[in-house]
């Protein structure tokens, strides 16, 4: 996909563009949401290239909101995975393009008949991507984020919850929501995975900033203990530790509540709620 060869309807790709596309999208990292998307699909016996296509797609938007996020005007980090952040390993103007090009072309694969037969499901695809990732999802949650950097108090825990639930639990959720569409799933069996998505969300962004306050940078790869230097609304900063690893268990209970009527054939999804609750990197 990453490739340099322009596809149909493409004039030319820049090779440094492209370098720091792979940069920002080939290294190292968890693949948590295209994971989601391929189990998703598999719990109805569906996988394959399309549903692949379908990750990706969903991977890319999640690494230009990493590449951007770590920009000097957001949260100014120099790492990231393990290695410099792409605008330090490039600069600030080939990461903000980096960023544009992964984010559009994200939804250029969602939109390829290769990636599903039936254009309903494609435009479902799209749709659901868009609001999670838009100004009512991931984007809206950052900007909330920064407002709370400079608020004159601390947010309350509500507020906390639903920034996290836009700005990180919005694309987690649609990824497993994503690989039920893909795979011609029922509105009853989309809301449940939807469910578990959201949950899922909630837990890995307070076990995010519970490693920010308990970990080092060498077993993160990134840099720690910026959360509350930077004021950061957290739920460790609003419950303290014991709080929020208590809360961490809530979610990945309901998480593994919403995949109850799928038995045992979901007991790779019910693991990942259980890493993602007790996850150390």
């Amino acid at each position: 996909m990453l490739a340099d060869a322009p596809l149909p309807g493409e004039i030319h790709r820049p090779a440094r563009l492209m370098e720091a596309m792979r940069y920002a999208a080939l290294g190292s990292g968890k693949r948590l949401r295209p994971f989601l998307v391929v189990e998703a699909a598999r719990l109805f016996g569906v996988e394959g290239p399309g549903v692949l296509r379908a990750a990706c797609a969903i991977e890319m938007l999640h690494c230009y909101s990493l590449a951007h996020d770590d920009l000097p005007a957001m949260d100014d980090d120099d790492l990231r995975r393990g290695r410099p952040t792409l605008h330090r390993a490039f600069d600030e103007a080939t990461a903000i393009l980096a960023g544009d090009a992964l984010l559009t072309y994200a939804f250029d694969v969602l939109a390829d008949p290769a990636t599903h037969a039936d254009p309903a499901a494609r435009a479902e695809l799209c749709l659901g991507l868009a609001r999670a990732a838009g100004p009512g999802g991931m984007a809206g949650g950052q900007a909330l984020d920064l407002a709370a950097e400079v608020a004159g108090r601390p947010l309350p825990q509500m507020a906390i919850e639903r920034l996290q639930a836009m700005k990180t639990g919005a694309v987690l959720r649609f990824s497993a929501e994503a690989g039920a569409i893909a795979a011609g799933a029922s509105r009853e069996d989309r809301a449940a995975l939807a469910a578990y998505g959201r949950a899922l969300g909630a837990a890995f962004q307070i076990a995010d900033d519970i490693l920010d306050a308990e970990g080092d940078d060498a077993t993160l790869g990134k840099r720690t203990g910026k959360d509350a230097g930077r004021n950061k609304a957290t739920l460790v900063a609003a419950l303290g530790l014991v709080g929020a690893k208590r809360l961490v268990g809530k979610f990945v209970d309901q998480a593994e509540s919403a995949l109850a009527p799928f038995g045992a054939r979901a007991n790779i999804l019910v693991a990942a709620a259980r890493f993602t609750g007790s996850r150390n990197h």
